[in-house]
């Protein structure tokens, strides 16, 4: 008997997930090392991350996110036009 392995895919990097290696996040499915912040990086952990229309966040990012621009868009502002 062998393994064929799932037909589970990581959101972040579209490969197959193995059930070692699975996190399952609000019905998503990630490879562990794939779980990260999409800011700095960071590995998240399940006690330490934020979502926003499927965009993960570390909470220091997350909470960051919001000071500079009022409210929870997906994009961090990387500089301010002036007139």
């Amino acid at each position: 008997m062998s393994f064929t392995g799932t037909l589970d895919k990581c959101k972040a990097c579209d490969k197959t997930v193995y059930f070692v290696d699975l996190l399952s996040v609000d019905g998503i499915t990630y490879h562990k090392a794939c779980f990260r912040c999409s800011h700095c990086k960071g590995t998240l952990a399940m006690s330490s991350y934020s979502s926003m229309d499927g965009v993960l966040y570390c909470k220091p990012h997350f909470e960051q996110l919001f000071k500079e621009s009022g409210n929870f868009s997906k994009n961090f502002q990387t500089s301010k036009i002036f007139n």
